[in-house]
């Protein structure tokens, strides 16, 4: 069984930081692209960022210089250091990330259970 499980969301205050981390744990043969989604209210879940195995990123446009993805391969874990933060970033973020199982050894994605990130004064 193949779980993503986030951590780290919270309220900050506009201009602050936050820290999103998510953890892909179970019976895993690899893991791939990791990635962040993230979906405000009475809106579509939308992209954020993505990090390859490599190291590759790419950013949405909302979030280039204000927002850094990196990853643990070690630890199957991907970071989302959140910085300056704008009362528009208020969403629940959601992990996502290519997980070959060890009983398939086949990836496919996978979703995390979300994390709320308010950005309120």
């Amino acid at each position: 069984q193949v779980q993503l499980v986030e951590s780290g969301g919270g309220l900050v205050q506009p201009g602050g930081s936050l820290r999103v981390s998510c953890e892909a744990s179970g019976s895993i043969f690899g893991v791939g692209d990791m990635g962040w989604y993230r979906q405000a209210p009475e809106k579509q879940r939308e992209f954020v960022a993505r990090i390859t195995g490599g190291g590759s990123t790419k950013y949405a446009d909302s979030v280039k210089g204000r927002f850094t993805i990196s990853r643990d391969n070690a630890k199957n874990t991907v970071y989302l250091q959140m910085n300056s933060l704008k009362s528009e970033d208020t969403a629940v973020y959601y992990c996502n990330a290519e997980v070959a199982p060890l009983y398939s050894r086949s990836y496919s994605g996978f979703w995390g259970q979300g994390t709320q990130v308010t950005v309120s004064s």
